[in-house]
């Protein structure tokens, strides 16, 4: 048994890429659908009402293409309206916020961990609740990184102003006495060399994508909806704005696996 439609992924504009890479990776003969929803970046300053009409729109985008499971490339989206949305929906959809957990607990020494999010996951106290349901001793350190996002967007993955702002984001937790810090936003993967240089060799920086990929493989792998295509059609990507801004930036993180953007209108 098999199933050649594509696997939908979005996320509020080019962070959820990451999570792209990761399954191109671990699953490399299935197909992209990609919605990054640059009309309305950045989600962390977004009420709950305003994040929910956005991803029902984006899900209704994507079952419209026939989508066969959706990932929530977004670490926002993952926190709030996804517990939602998993009751409202047939198919197979997964956030980021459970795997970056179970890979935290399972990193972490010191069950000391820290938490890089925009300010509606952090208000959410998702990544709190999932890493003391693994282990209830665990000791969770967040900060809202509000600056973040707008500069990854803008392809500011370096420079003086972006350093200061991780900094200034990761100086609190590392006084905490962390040894391991998720990268709780998907856009942040893009700054993971200067986060590093920031936090040292020593804390396990961990990007969610990879465990969340990983998740997605036992879910395909249960329900036997891999892809058998040999000859692979191009993989699609789509914005509710800026087209432009997102393929520039995009194509520094997959290359020319962006060959277009296409831009849907969601208002």
């Amino acid at each position: 048994m098999s199933d050649n439609r594509a696997i939908g992924v979005f996320d509020s504009g080019v962070g959820g890429l990451t999570v792209v890479r990761a399954l191109l990776q671990r699953l490399p003969k299935e197909k992209i659908i990609y919605f990054g929803d640059t009309a309305h970046i950045p989600y962390g300053n977004k009420s709950r009402e305003q994040l929910f009409q956005y991803a029902q729109a984006i899900i209704s985008f994507l079952l419209e293409q026939d989508v066969k499971a959706i990932v929530v490339a977004c670490g926002t989206h993952s926190s709030v309206t996804l517990p939602i949305l998993q009751s409202q929906i047939t198919i197979p959809i997964l956030g980021v916020v459970k795997p970056g957990a179970r890979a935290a607990v399972r990193c972490s020494q010191k069950q000391k961990i820290g938490v890089m999010a925009t300010r509606a996951t952090i208000e959410s106290q998702a990544y709190v609740k999932e890493i003391k349901a693994i282990n209830p001793a665990a000791e969770v350190y967040q900060t809202a990184c509000t600056r973040l996002v707008p500069l990854i967007e803008s392809g500011q993955l370096d420079g003086a102003e972006t350093r200061r702002a991780v900094e200034d984001y990761t100086s609190p937790l590392l006084k905490e006495g962390i040894d391991t810090l998720i990268m709780g936003c998907t856009h942040y993967p893009f700054l993971a060399p200067v986060i590093k240089d920031c936090t040292g060799a020593d804390i396990c920086l961990l990007d969610p994508a990879a465990e969340t990929s990983e998740e997605l493989y036992r879910i395909m792998l249960e329900r036997q909806i891999f892809s058998q295509r040999e000859d692979l059609s191009q993989h699609e990507f789509y914005v509710s704005g800026n087209d432009q801004s997102f393929y520039q930036v995009g194509r520094k993180l997959l290359g020319n696996i962006i060959q277009q953007v296409e831009p849907v209108p969601m208002d």
